[in-house]
């Protein structure tokens, strides 16, 4: 028997149909433009600490490092230190053997005895002479008076004698001074010549001049050395010794971070073979630049006290140049120089203090719309830029991807990291 469907009811179910595929359509486009809006990272413009660093590598070198010499010929007869060992100012290191500075200074001493022994008897003789000169004198007065209270009663040739006897005696004196000054002063001079010998025998046994370590030894017992200033050609030290406690970097600064350098400067020091941070200093500089290659010497020490550090390693130095605080920066990436030309561009460098730089960046609204503005930049640094005017704080701008975006166009913002780690959503 045939089925018939109510009129009713079937009307009914076609409206439900209807309302079905018009409820899938909207869900659809709805699915659609979601889709459509791409993801991309932003980062939100804040204020940051900011400060422009130049990283130059020299090698680290001893504080002081000299060949120790002789300053007078021989033969080593004991050498006490080796290679690695850290030695005290004015430790004994060798002792040399010069056989003939034994007779030297057995002359020296024979001669300034026999000089003392001189001046002994011109100082007798002085005395002497002078006793023979008082009594002559003493003669020579009261004869002299007598005759003038008594004329006649002494004969004048008396008086004349005893006058010359008085000269005679005076001129006895003088000489005999004259004699004494001058055994005195060859007491003095073989007094300086035994000084000499001396001194040079002193210098057979060689010293440390300063505390430091022996980074080579050069003699063994019974080589022979020669004197350090007789021929520098032919003479041989005894060690080589290095002050490792304090460190010198000379690095070459370059012409435009000169005037930021100043002495009593601190400055990071990283060495990389040990990975670690040391504290130096801006000792000195050459307060001129190189022609060839217009750079600057400048000498940074650093306090070495364990002697972690060795000589010959390769350190990085961090010079500051300009530093910024809590001002609003964004990431390097957001911003595109090319897309403006201004006067600052051309006239100074990026990142150079005082030039006045703009640049494009692509902010997103409140609505998730990219919004393109022109900004003014200031202080750059490896991976962030400071912002003057253009951006507030707290406001998104694009990162990456850039050149698929454009004005007005809807996006979907993830919050990104300095790494680039998604962080969260939002503007």
């Amino acid at each position: 028997m045939p089925r018939f469907v109510a009129p009713a009811a079937g009307a009914l179910a076609l409206a439900i149909a209807v309302l079905f595929v018009t409820s899938c359509s909207k869900t659809g486009k709805e699915t659609a433009t979601v889709a459509s809006s791409p993801t991309v990272a932003v980062a939100k413009a804040a204020p940051e600490d900011l400060a422009r660093d130049l990283a130059l590598t020299a090698e680290l070198r001893p504080f002081q490092e000299i060949e120790v010499m002789a300053k007078v010929a021989g033969y080593v007869k004991a050498i006490h230190v080796d290679i690695g060992d850290r030695v005290r100012k004015g430790q004994l290191l060798a002792v040399l053997e010069v056989p003939e500075m034994a007779d030297d200074l057995a002359r020296a001493t024979s001669a300034l005895k026999a000089s003392e022994a001189q001046a002994v008897r011109a100082r007798d003789e002085l005395h002497r002479a002078q006793s023979l000169h008082d009594i002559a004198h003493l003669s020579y007065t009261r004869l002299a008076g007598v005759a003038a209270q008594r004329p006649g009663l002494i004969a004048l040739q008396e008086i004349d004698d005893a006058r010359s006897k008085d000269l005679a005696t005076e001129a006895q004196v003088a000489a005999a001074q004259s004699s004494l000054e001058v055994a005195n002063e060859q007491v003095r001079e073989n007094r300086a010549a035994l000084n000499r010998v001396k001194t040079m025998f002193d210098y057979a046994r060689v010293t440390a001049p300063f505390d430091g370590v022996i980074t080579k030894r050069y003699a063994d017992i019974g080589s022979m050395i020669q004197a350090g200033t007789a021929s520098q050609t032919q003479a041989m030290p005894v060690v080589r010794l290095s002050q490792n406690s304090m460190l010198r970097i000379v690095i070459p600064v370059p012409e435009s971070a000169v005037p930021t350098v100043r002495v009593g400067q601190q400055v990071d020091v990283r060495v990389p073979t040990l990975n670690r941070l040391f504290s130096g200093k801006v000792t000195r500089f050459a307060d001129k630049l190189s022609p060839s290659t217009r750079t600057m010497d400048t000498e940074i020490d650093v306090a070495n006290p364990n002697s972690v550090m060795v000589p010959g390693m390769y350190a990085e130095v961090r010079l500051g140049l300009e530093q910024r605080k809590g001002v609003l920066a964004i990431p390097v990436t957001a911003v595109d120089l090319t897309a403006t030309a201004t006067a600052g561009q051309a006239a100074g460098s990026a990142g150079s203090a005082g030039a006045a730089r703009t640049g494009q960046v692509m902010a997103v609204t409140a609505d998730n719309r990219i919004e393109v503005r022109q900004v003014t930049l200031g202080l750059e640094t490896a991976s962030k830029v400071e912002v003057v005017s253009g951006l507030k704080e707290g406001e998104s701008v694009v990162i990456s991807g850039r050149s698929s975006l454009h004005a007005g166009q809807t996006v979907q913002p993830k919050v990104t990291t300095l790494g680039g780690a998604p962080s969260s959503n939002g503007r």
